[in-house]
C-alpha cells in the first residue's frame, strides 16, 4: 500500500469512482449526484492549494482518499480544518482508513493547524469507530439537517486537537505540508 499526495489529473478518475457509490447509494454524503472526474479533479486541484488532499495505492489501483479542507470561511476559523475521508468498499476493514487519516493528521499540525473537525452522517458506525480510533472526540449532533435516501439524517461532529491544547497565539497557518514519500 503506497500513500501519496494526490495528482488531480491523476487521481481525479479514481477518486471520482470511489465517492460515487456514496453519493447515489446511502447517506453518507449530501450530494445529491455523483461528481464525475472533471469535478472531482478540479476540487483537487482547488483543495491541494491550501491543504494536503491524499490517496493510497493498492498495486496501482486507488483504493481511498483523505484530505482537508476550510471548515468556515470566516477568519477566526483559519486554524480549523475540516477532514474527509472515503475508502473504496473492497478496501474497507484492513486498516486503510486508519493510515490514511495517520498520513493526513500527521501533516496538518505542521502547516500550523490547531483543530481537526469531522462531520459524519449517522449512523455510521465504521466512521464513528475510526475517527474515535484516530483520537477524535464527539461534540455534538446537528438533528434532522439533511433530508436524503427518504428520510431526515443526522450530522454528528467530532474535533481532534492537534495542537495538544496549547494555547499560545497561534502563527498563520501556512501550504500544506509535504512528506516524500508518504508510506
Amino acid at each position: 500500500m503506497l500513500i501519496r499526495h494526490a495528482d488531480a489529473a491523476r487521481d481525479g478518475p479514481g477518486c471520482a469512482a470511489i465517492y460515487a457509490p456514496f453519493v447515489e447509494d446511502s447517506a453518507v454524503s449530501f450530494e445529491e449526484y455523483a461528481p464525475g472526474a472533471p469535478e472531482l479533479t478540479r476540487r483537487i486541484e482547488e483543495i491541494s492549494h491550501h491543504y494536503p488532499w491524499l490517496v493510497a495505492e493498492d498495486d496501482g489501483e486507488l483504493a481511498g482518499y483523505a484530505y482537508g479542507t476550510e471548515h468556515r470561511r470566516r477568519p477566526a476559523y483559519r486554524w480549523t480544518v475540516e477532514v474527509t475521508i472515503y475508502i473504496a468498499e473492497d478496501h474497507r476493514g484492513r486498516g486503510l482508513g486508519r493510515s490514511l487519516y495517520d498520513a493526513l493528521l500527521g501533516l496538518l499540525p505542521r502547516q500550523g493547524l490547531r483543530m481537526a473537525v469531522a462531520g459524519i452522517t449517522l449512523p455510521n458506525p465504521a466512521s464513528v469507530a475510526l475517527h474515535e480510533a484516530c483520537g477524535f472526540e464527539p461534540i455534538g449532533v446537528y438533528r434532522r439537517v439533511g433530508f436524503k435516501a427518504g428520510g431526515w439524517r443526522d450530522v454528528g461532529w467530532w474535533q481532534l486537537d492537534l495542537a495538544g491544547g496549547r494555547e499560545a497565539a497561534p502563527a498563520e497557518p501556512g501550504p500544506p505540508a509535504r512528506l516524500e514519500p508518504l508510506v
